[in-house]
């Protein structure tokens, strides 16, 4: 179970990476709203911004995808193998992937704030399970 869920994970920030590198524009509505101005005035007030955020985010996206193809990796070859130290790795990685990223956007008043919390729960009961099987 621990494998299906920490993969499901793994699929998920490969996903999202790709939405980073691909899809998401530079500023969203909530970006404006969380800093109180509106996109016009942030072009006028730094014209290349929205070039250097898609930089940014290309640059984030890489990182995102790429930890989940090792996300995926160890929940395929390392998790059903019980190495020692997987489960501390896990609950670390988890906590400076998703959860990090899931109570920032809580911070940040994201629209997206309520539906973050899904795959950091998901990768909790990933490690939840794993240390149950012990």
């Amino acid at each position: 179970m621990s494998s299906w869920l920490l993969l499901v994970c793994g699929v998920w920030l490969v996903g999202l990476g790709a939405y980073f590198i691909f899809l998401r524009p530079a500023l969203l509505p909530e970006d404006q709203r969380f800093m109180g101005t509106s996109i016009d005035a942030l072009r006028s007030a730094a014209p290349e911004l929205e070039r250097w955020l898609g930089k940014v985010f290309t640059v984030m996206g890489g990182f995102m995808a790429g930890a989940g193809v090792l996300v995926v990796f160890i929940a395929r070859t390392l998790l059903p193998v019980r190495a020692r130290g997987t489960a501390t790795t896990l609950a670390v990685a988890g906590f400076f992937t998703v959860a990090l990223m899931s109570a920032s956007n809580f911070v940040l008043h994201s629209d997206f704030r309520w539906l973050l919390p899904i795959p950091a729960l998901v990768w909790l009961a990933s490690v939840v399970s794993y240390l149950a099987k012990r």
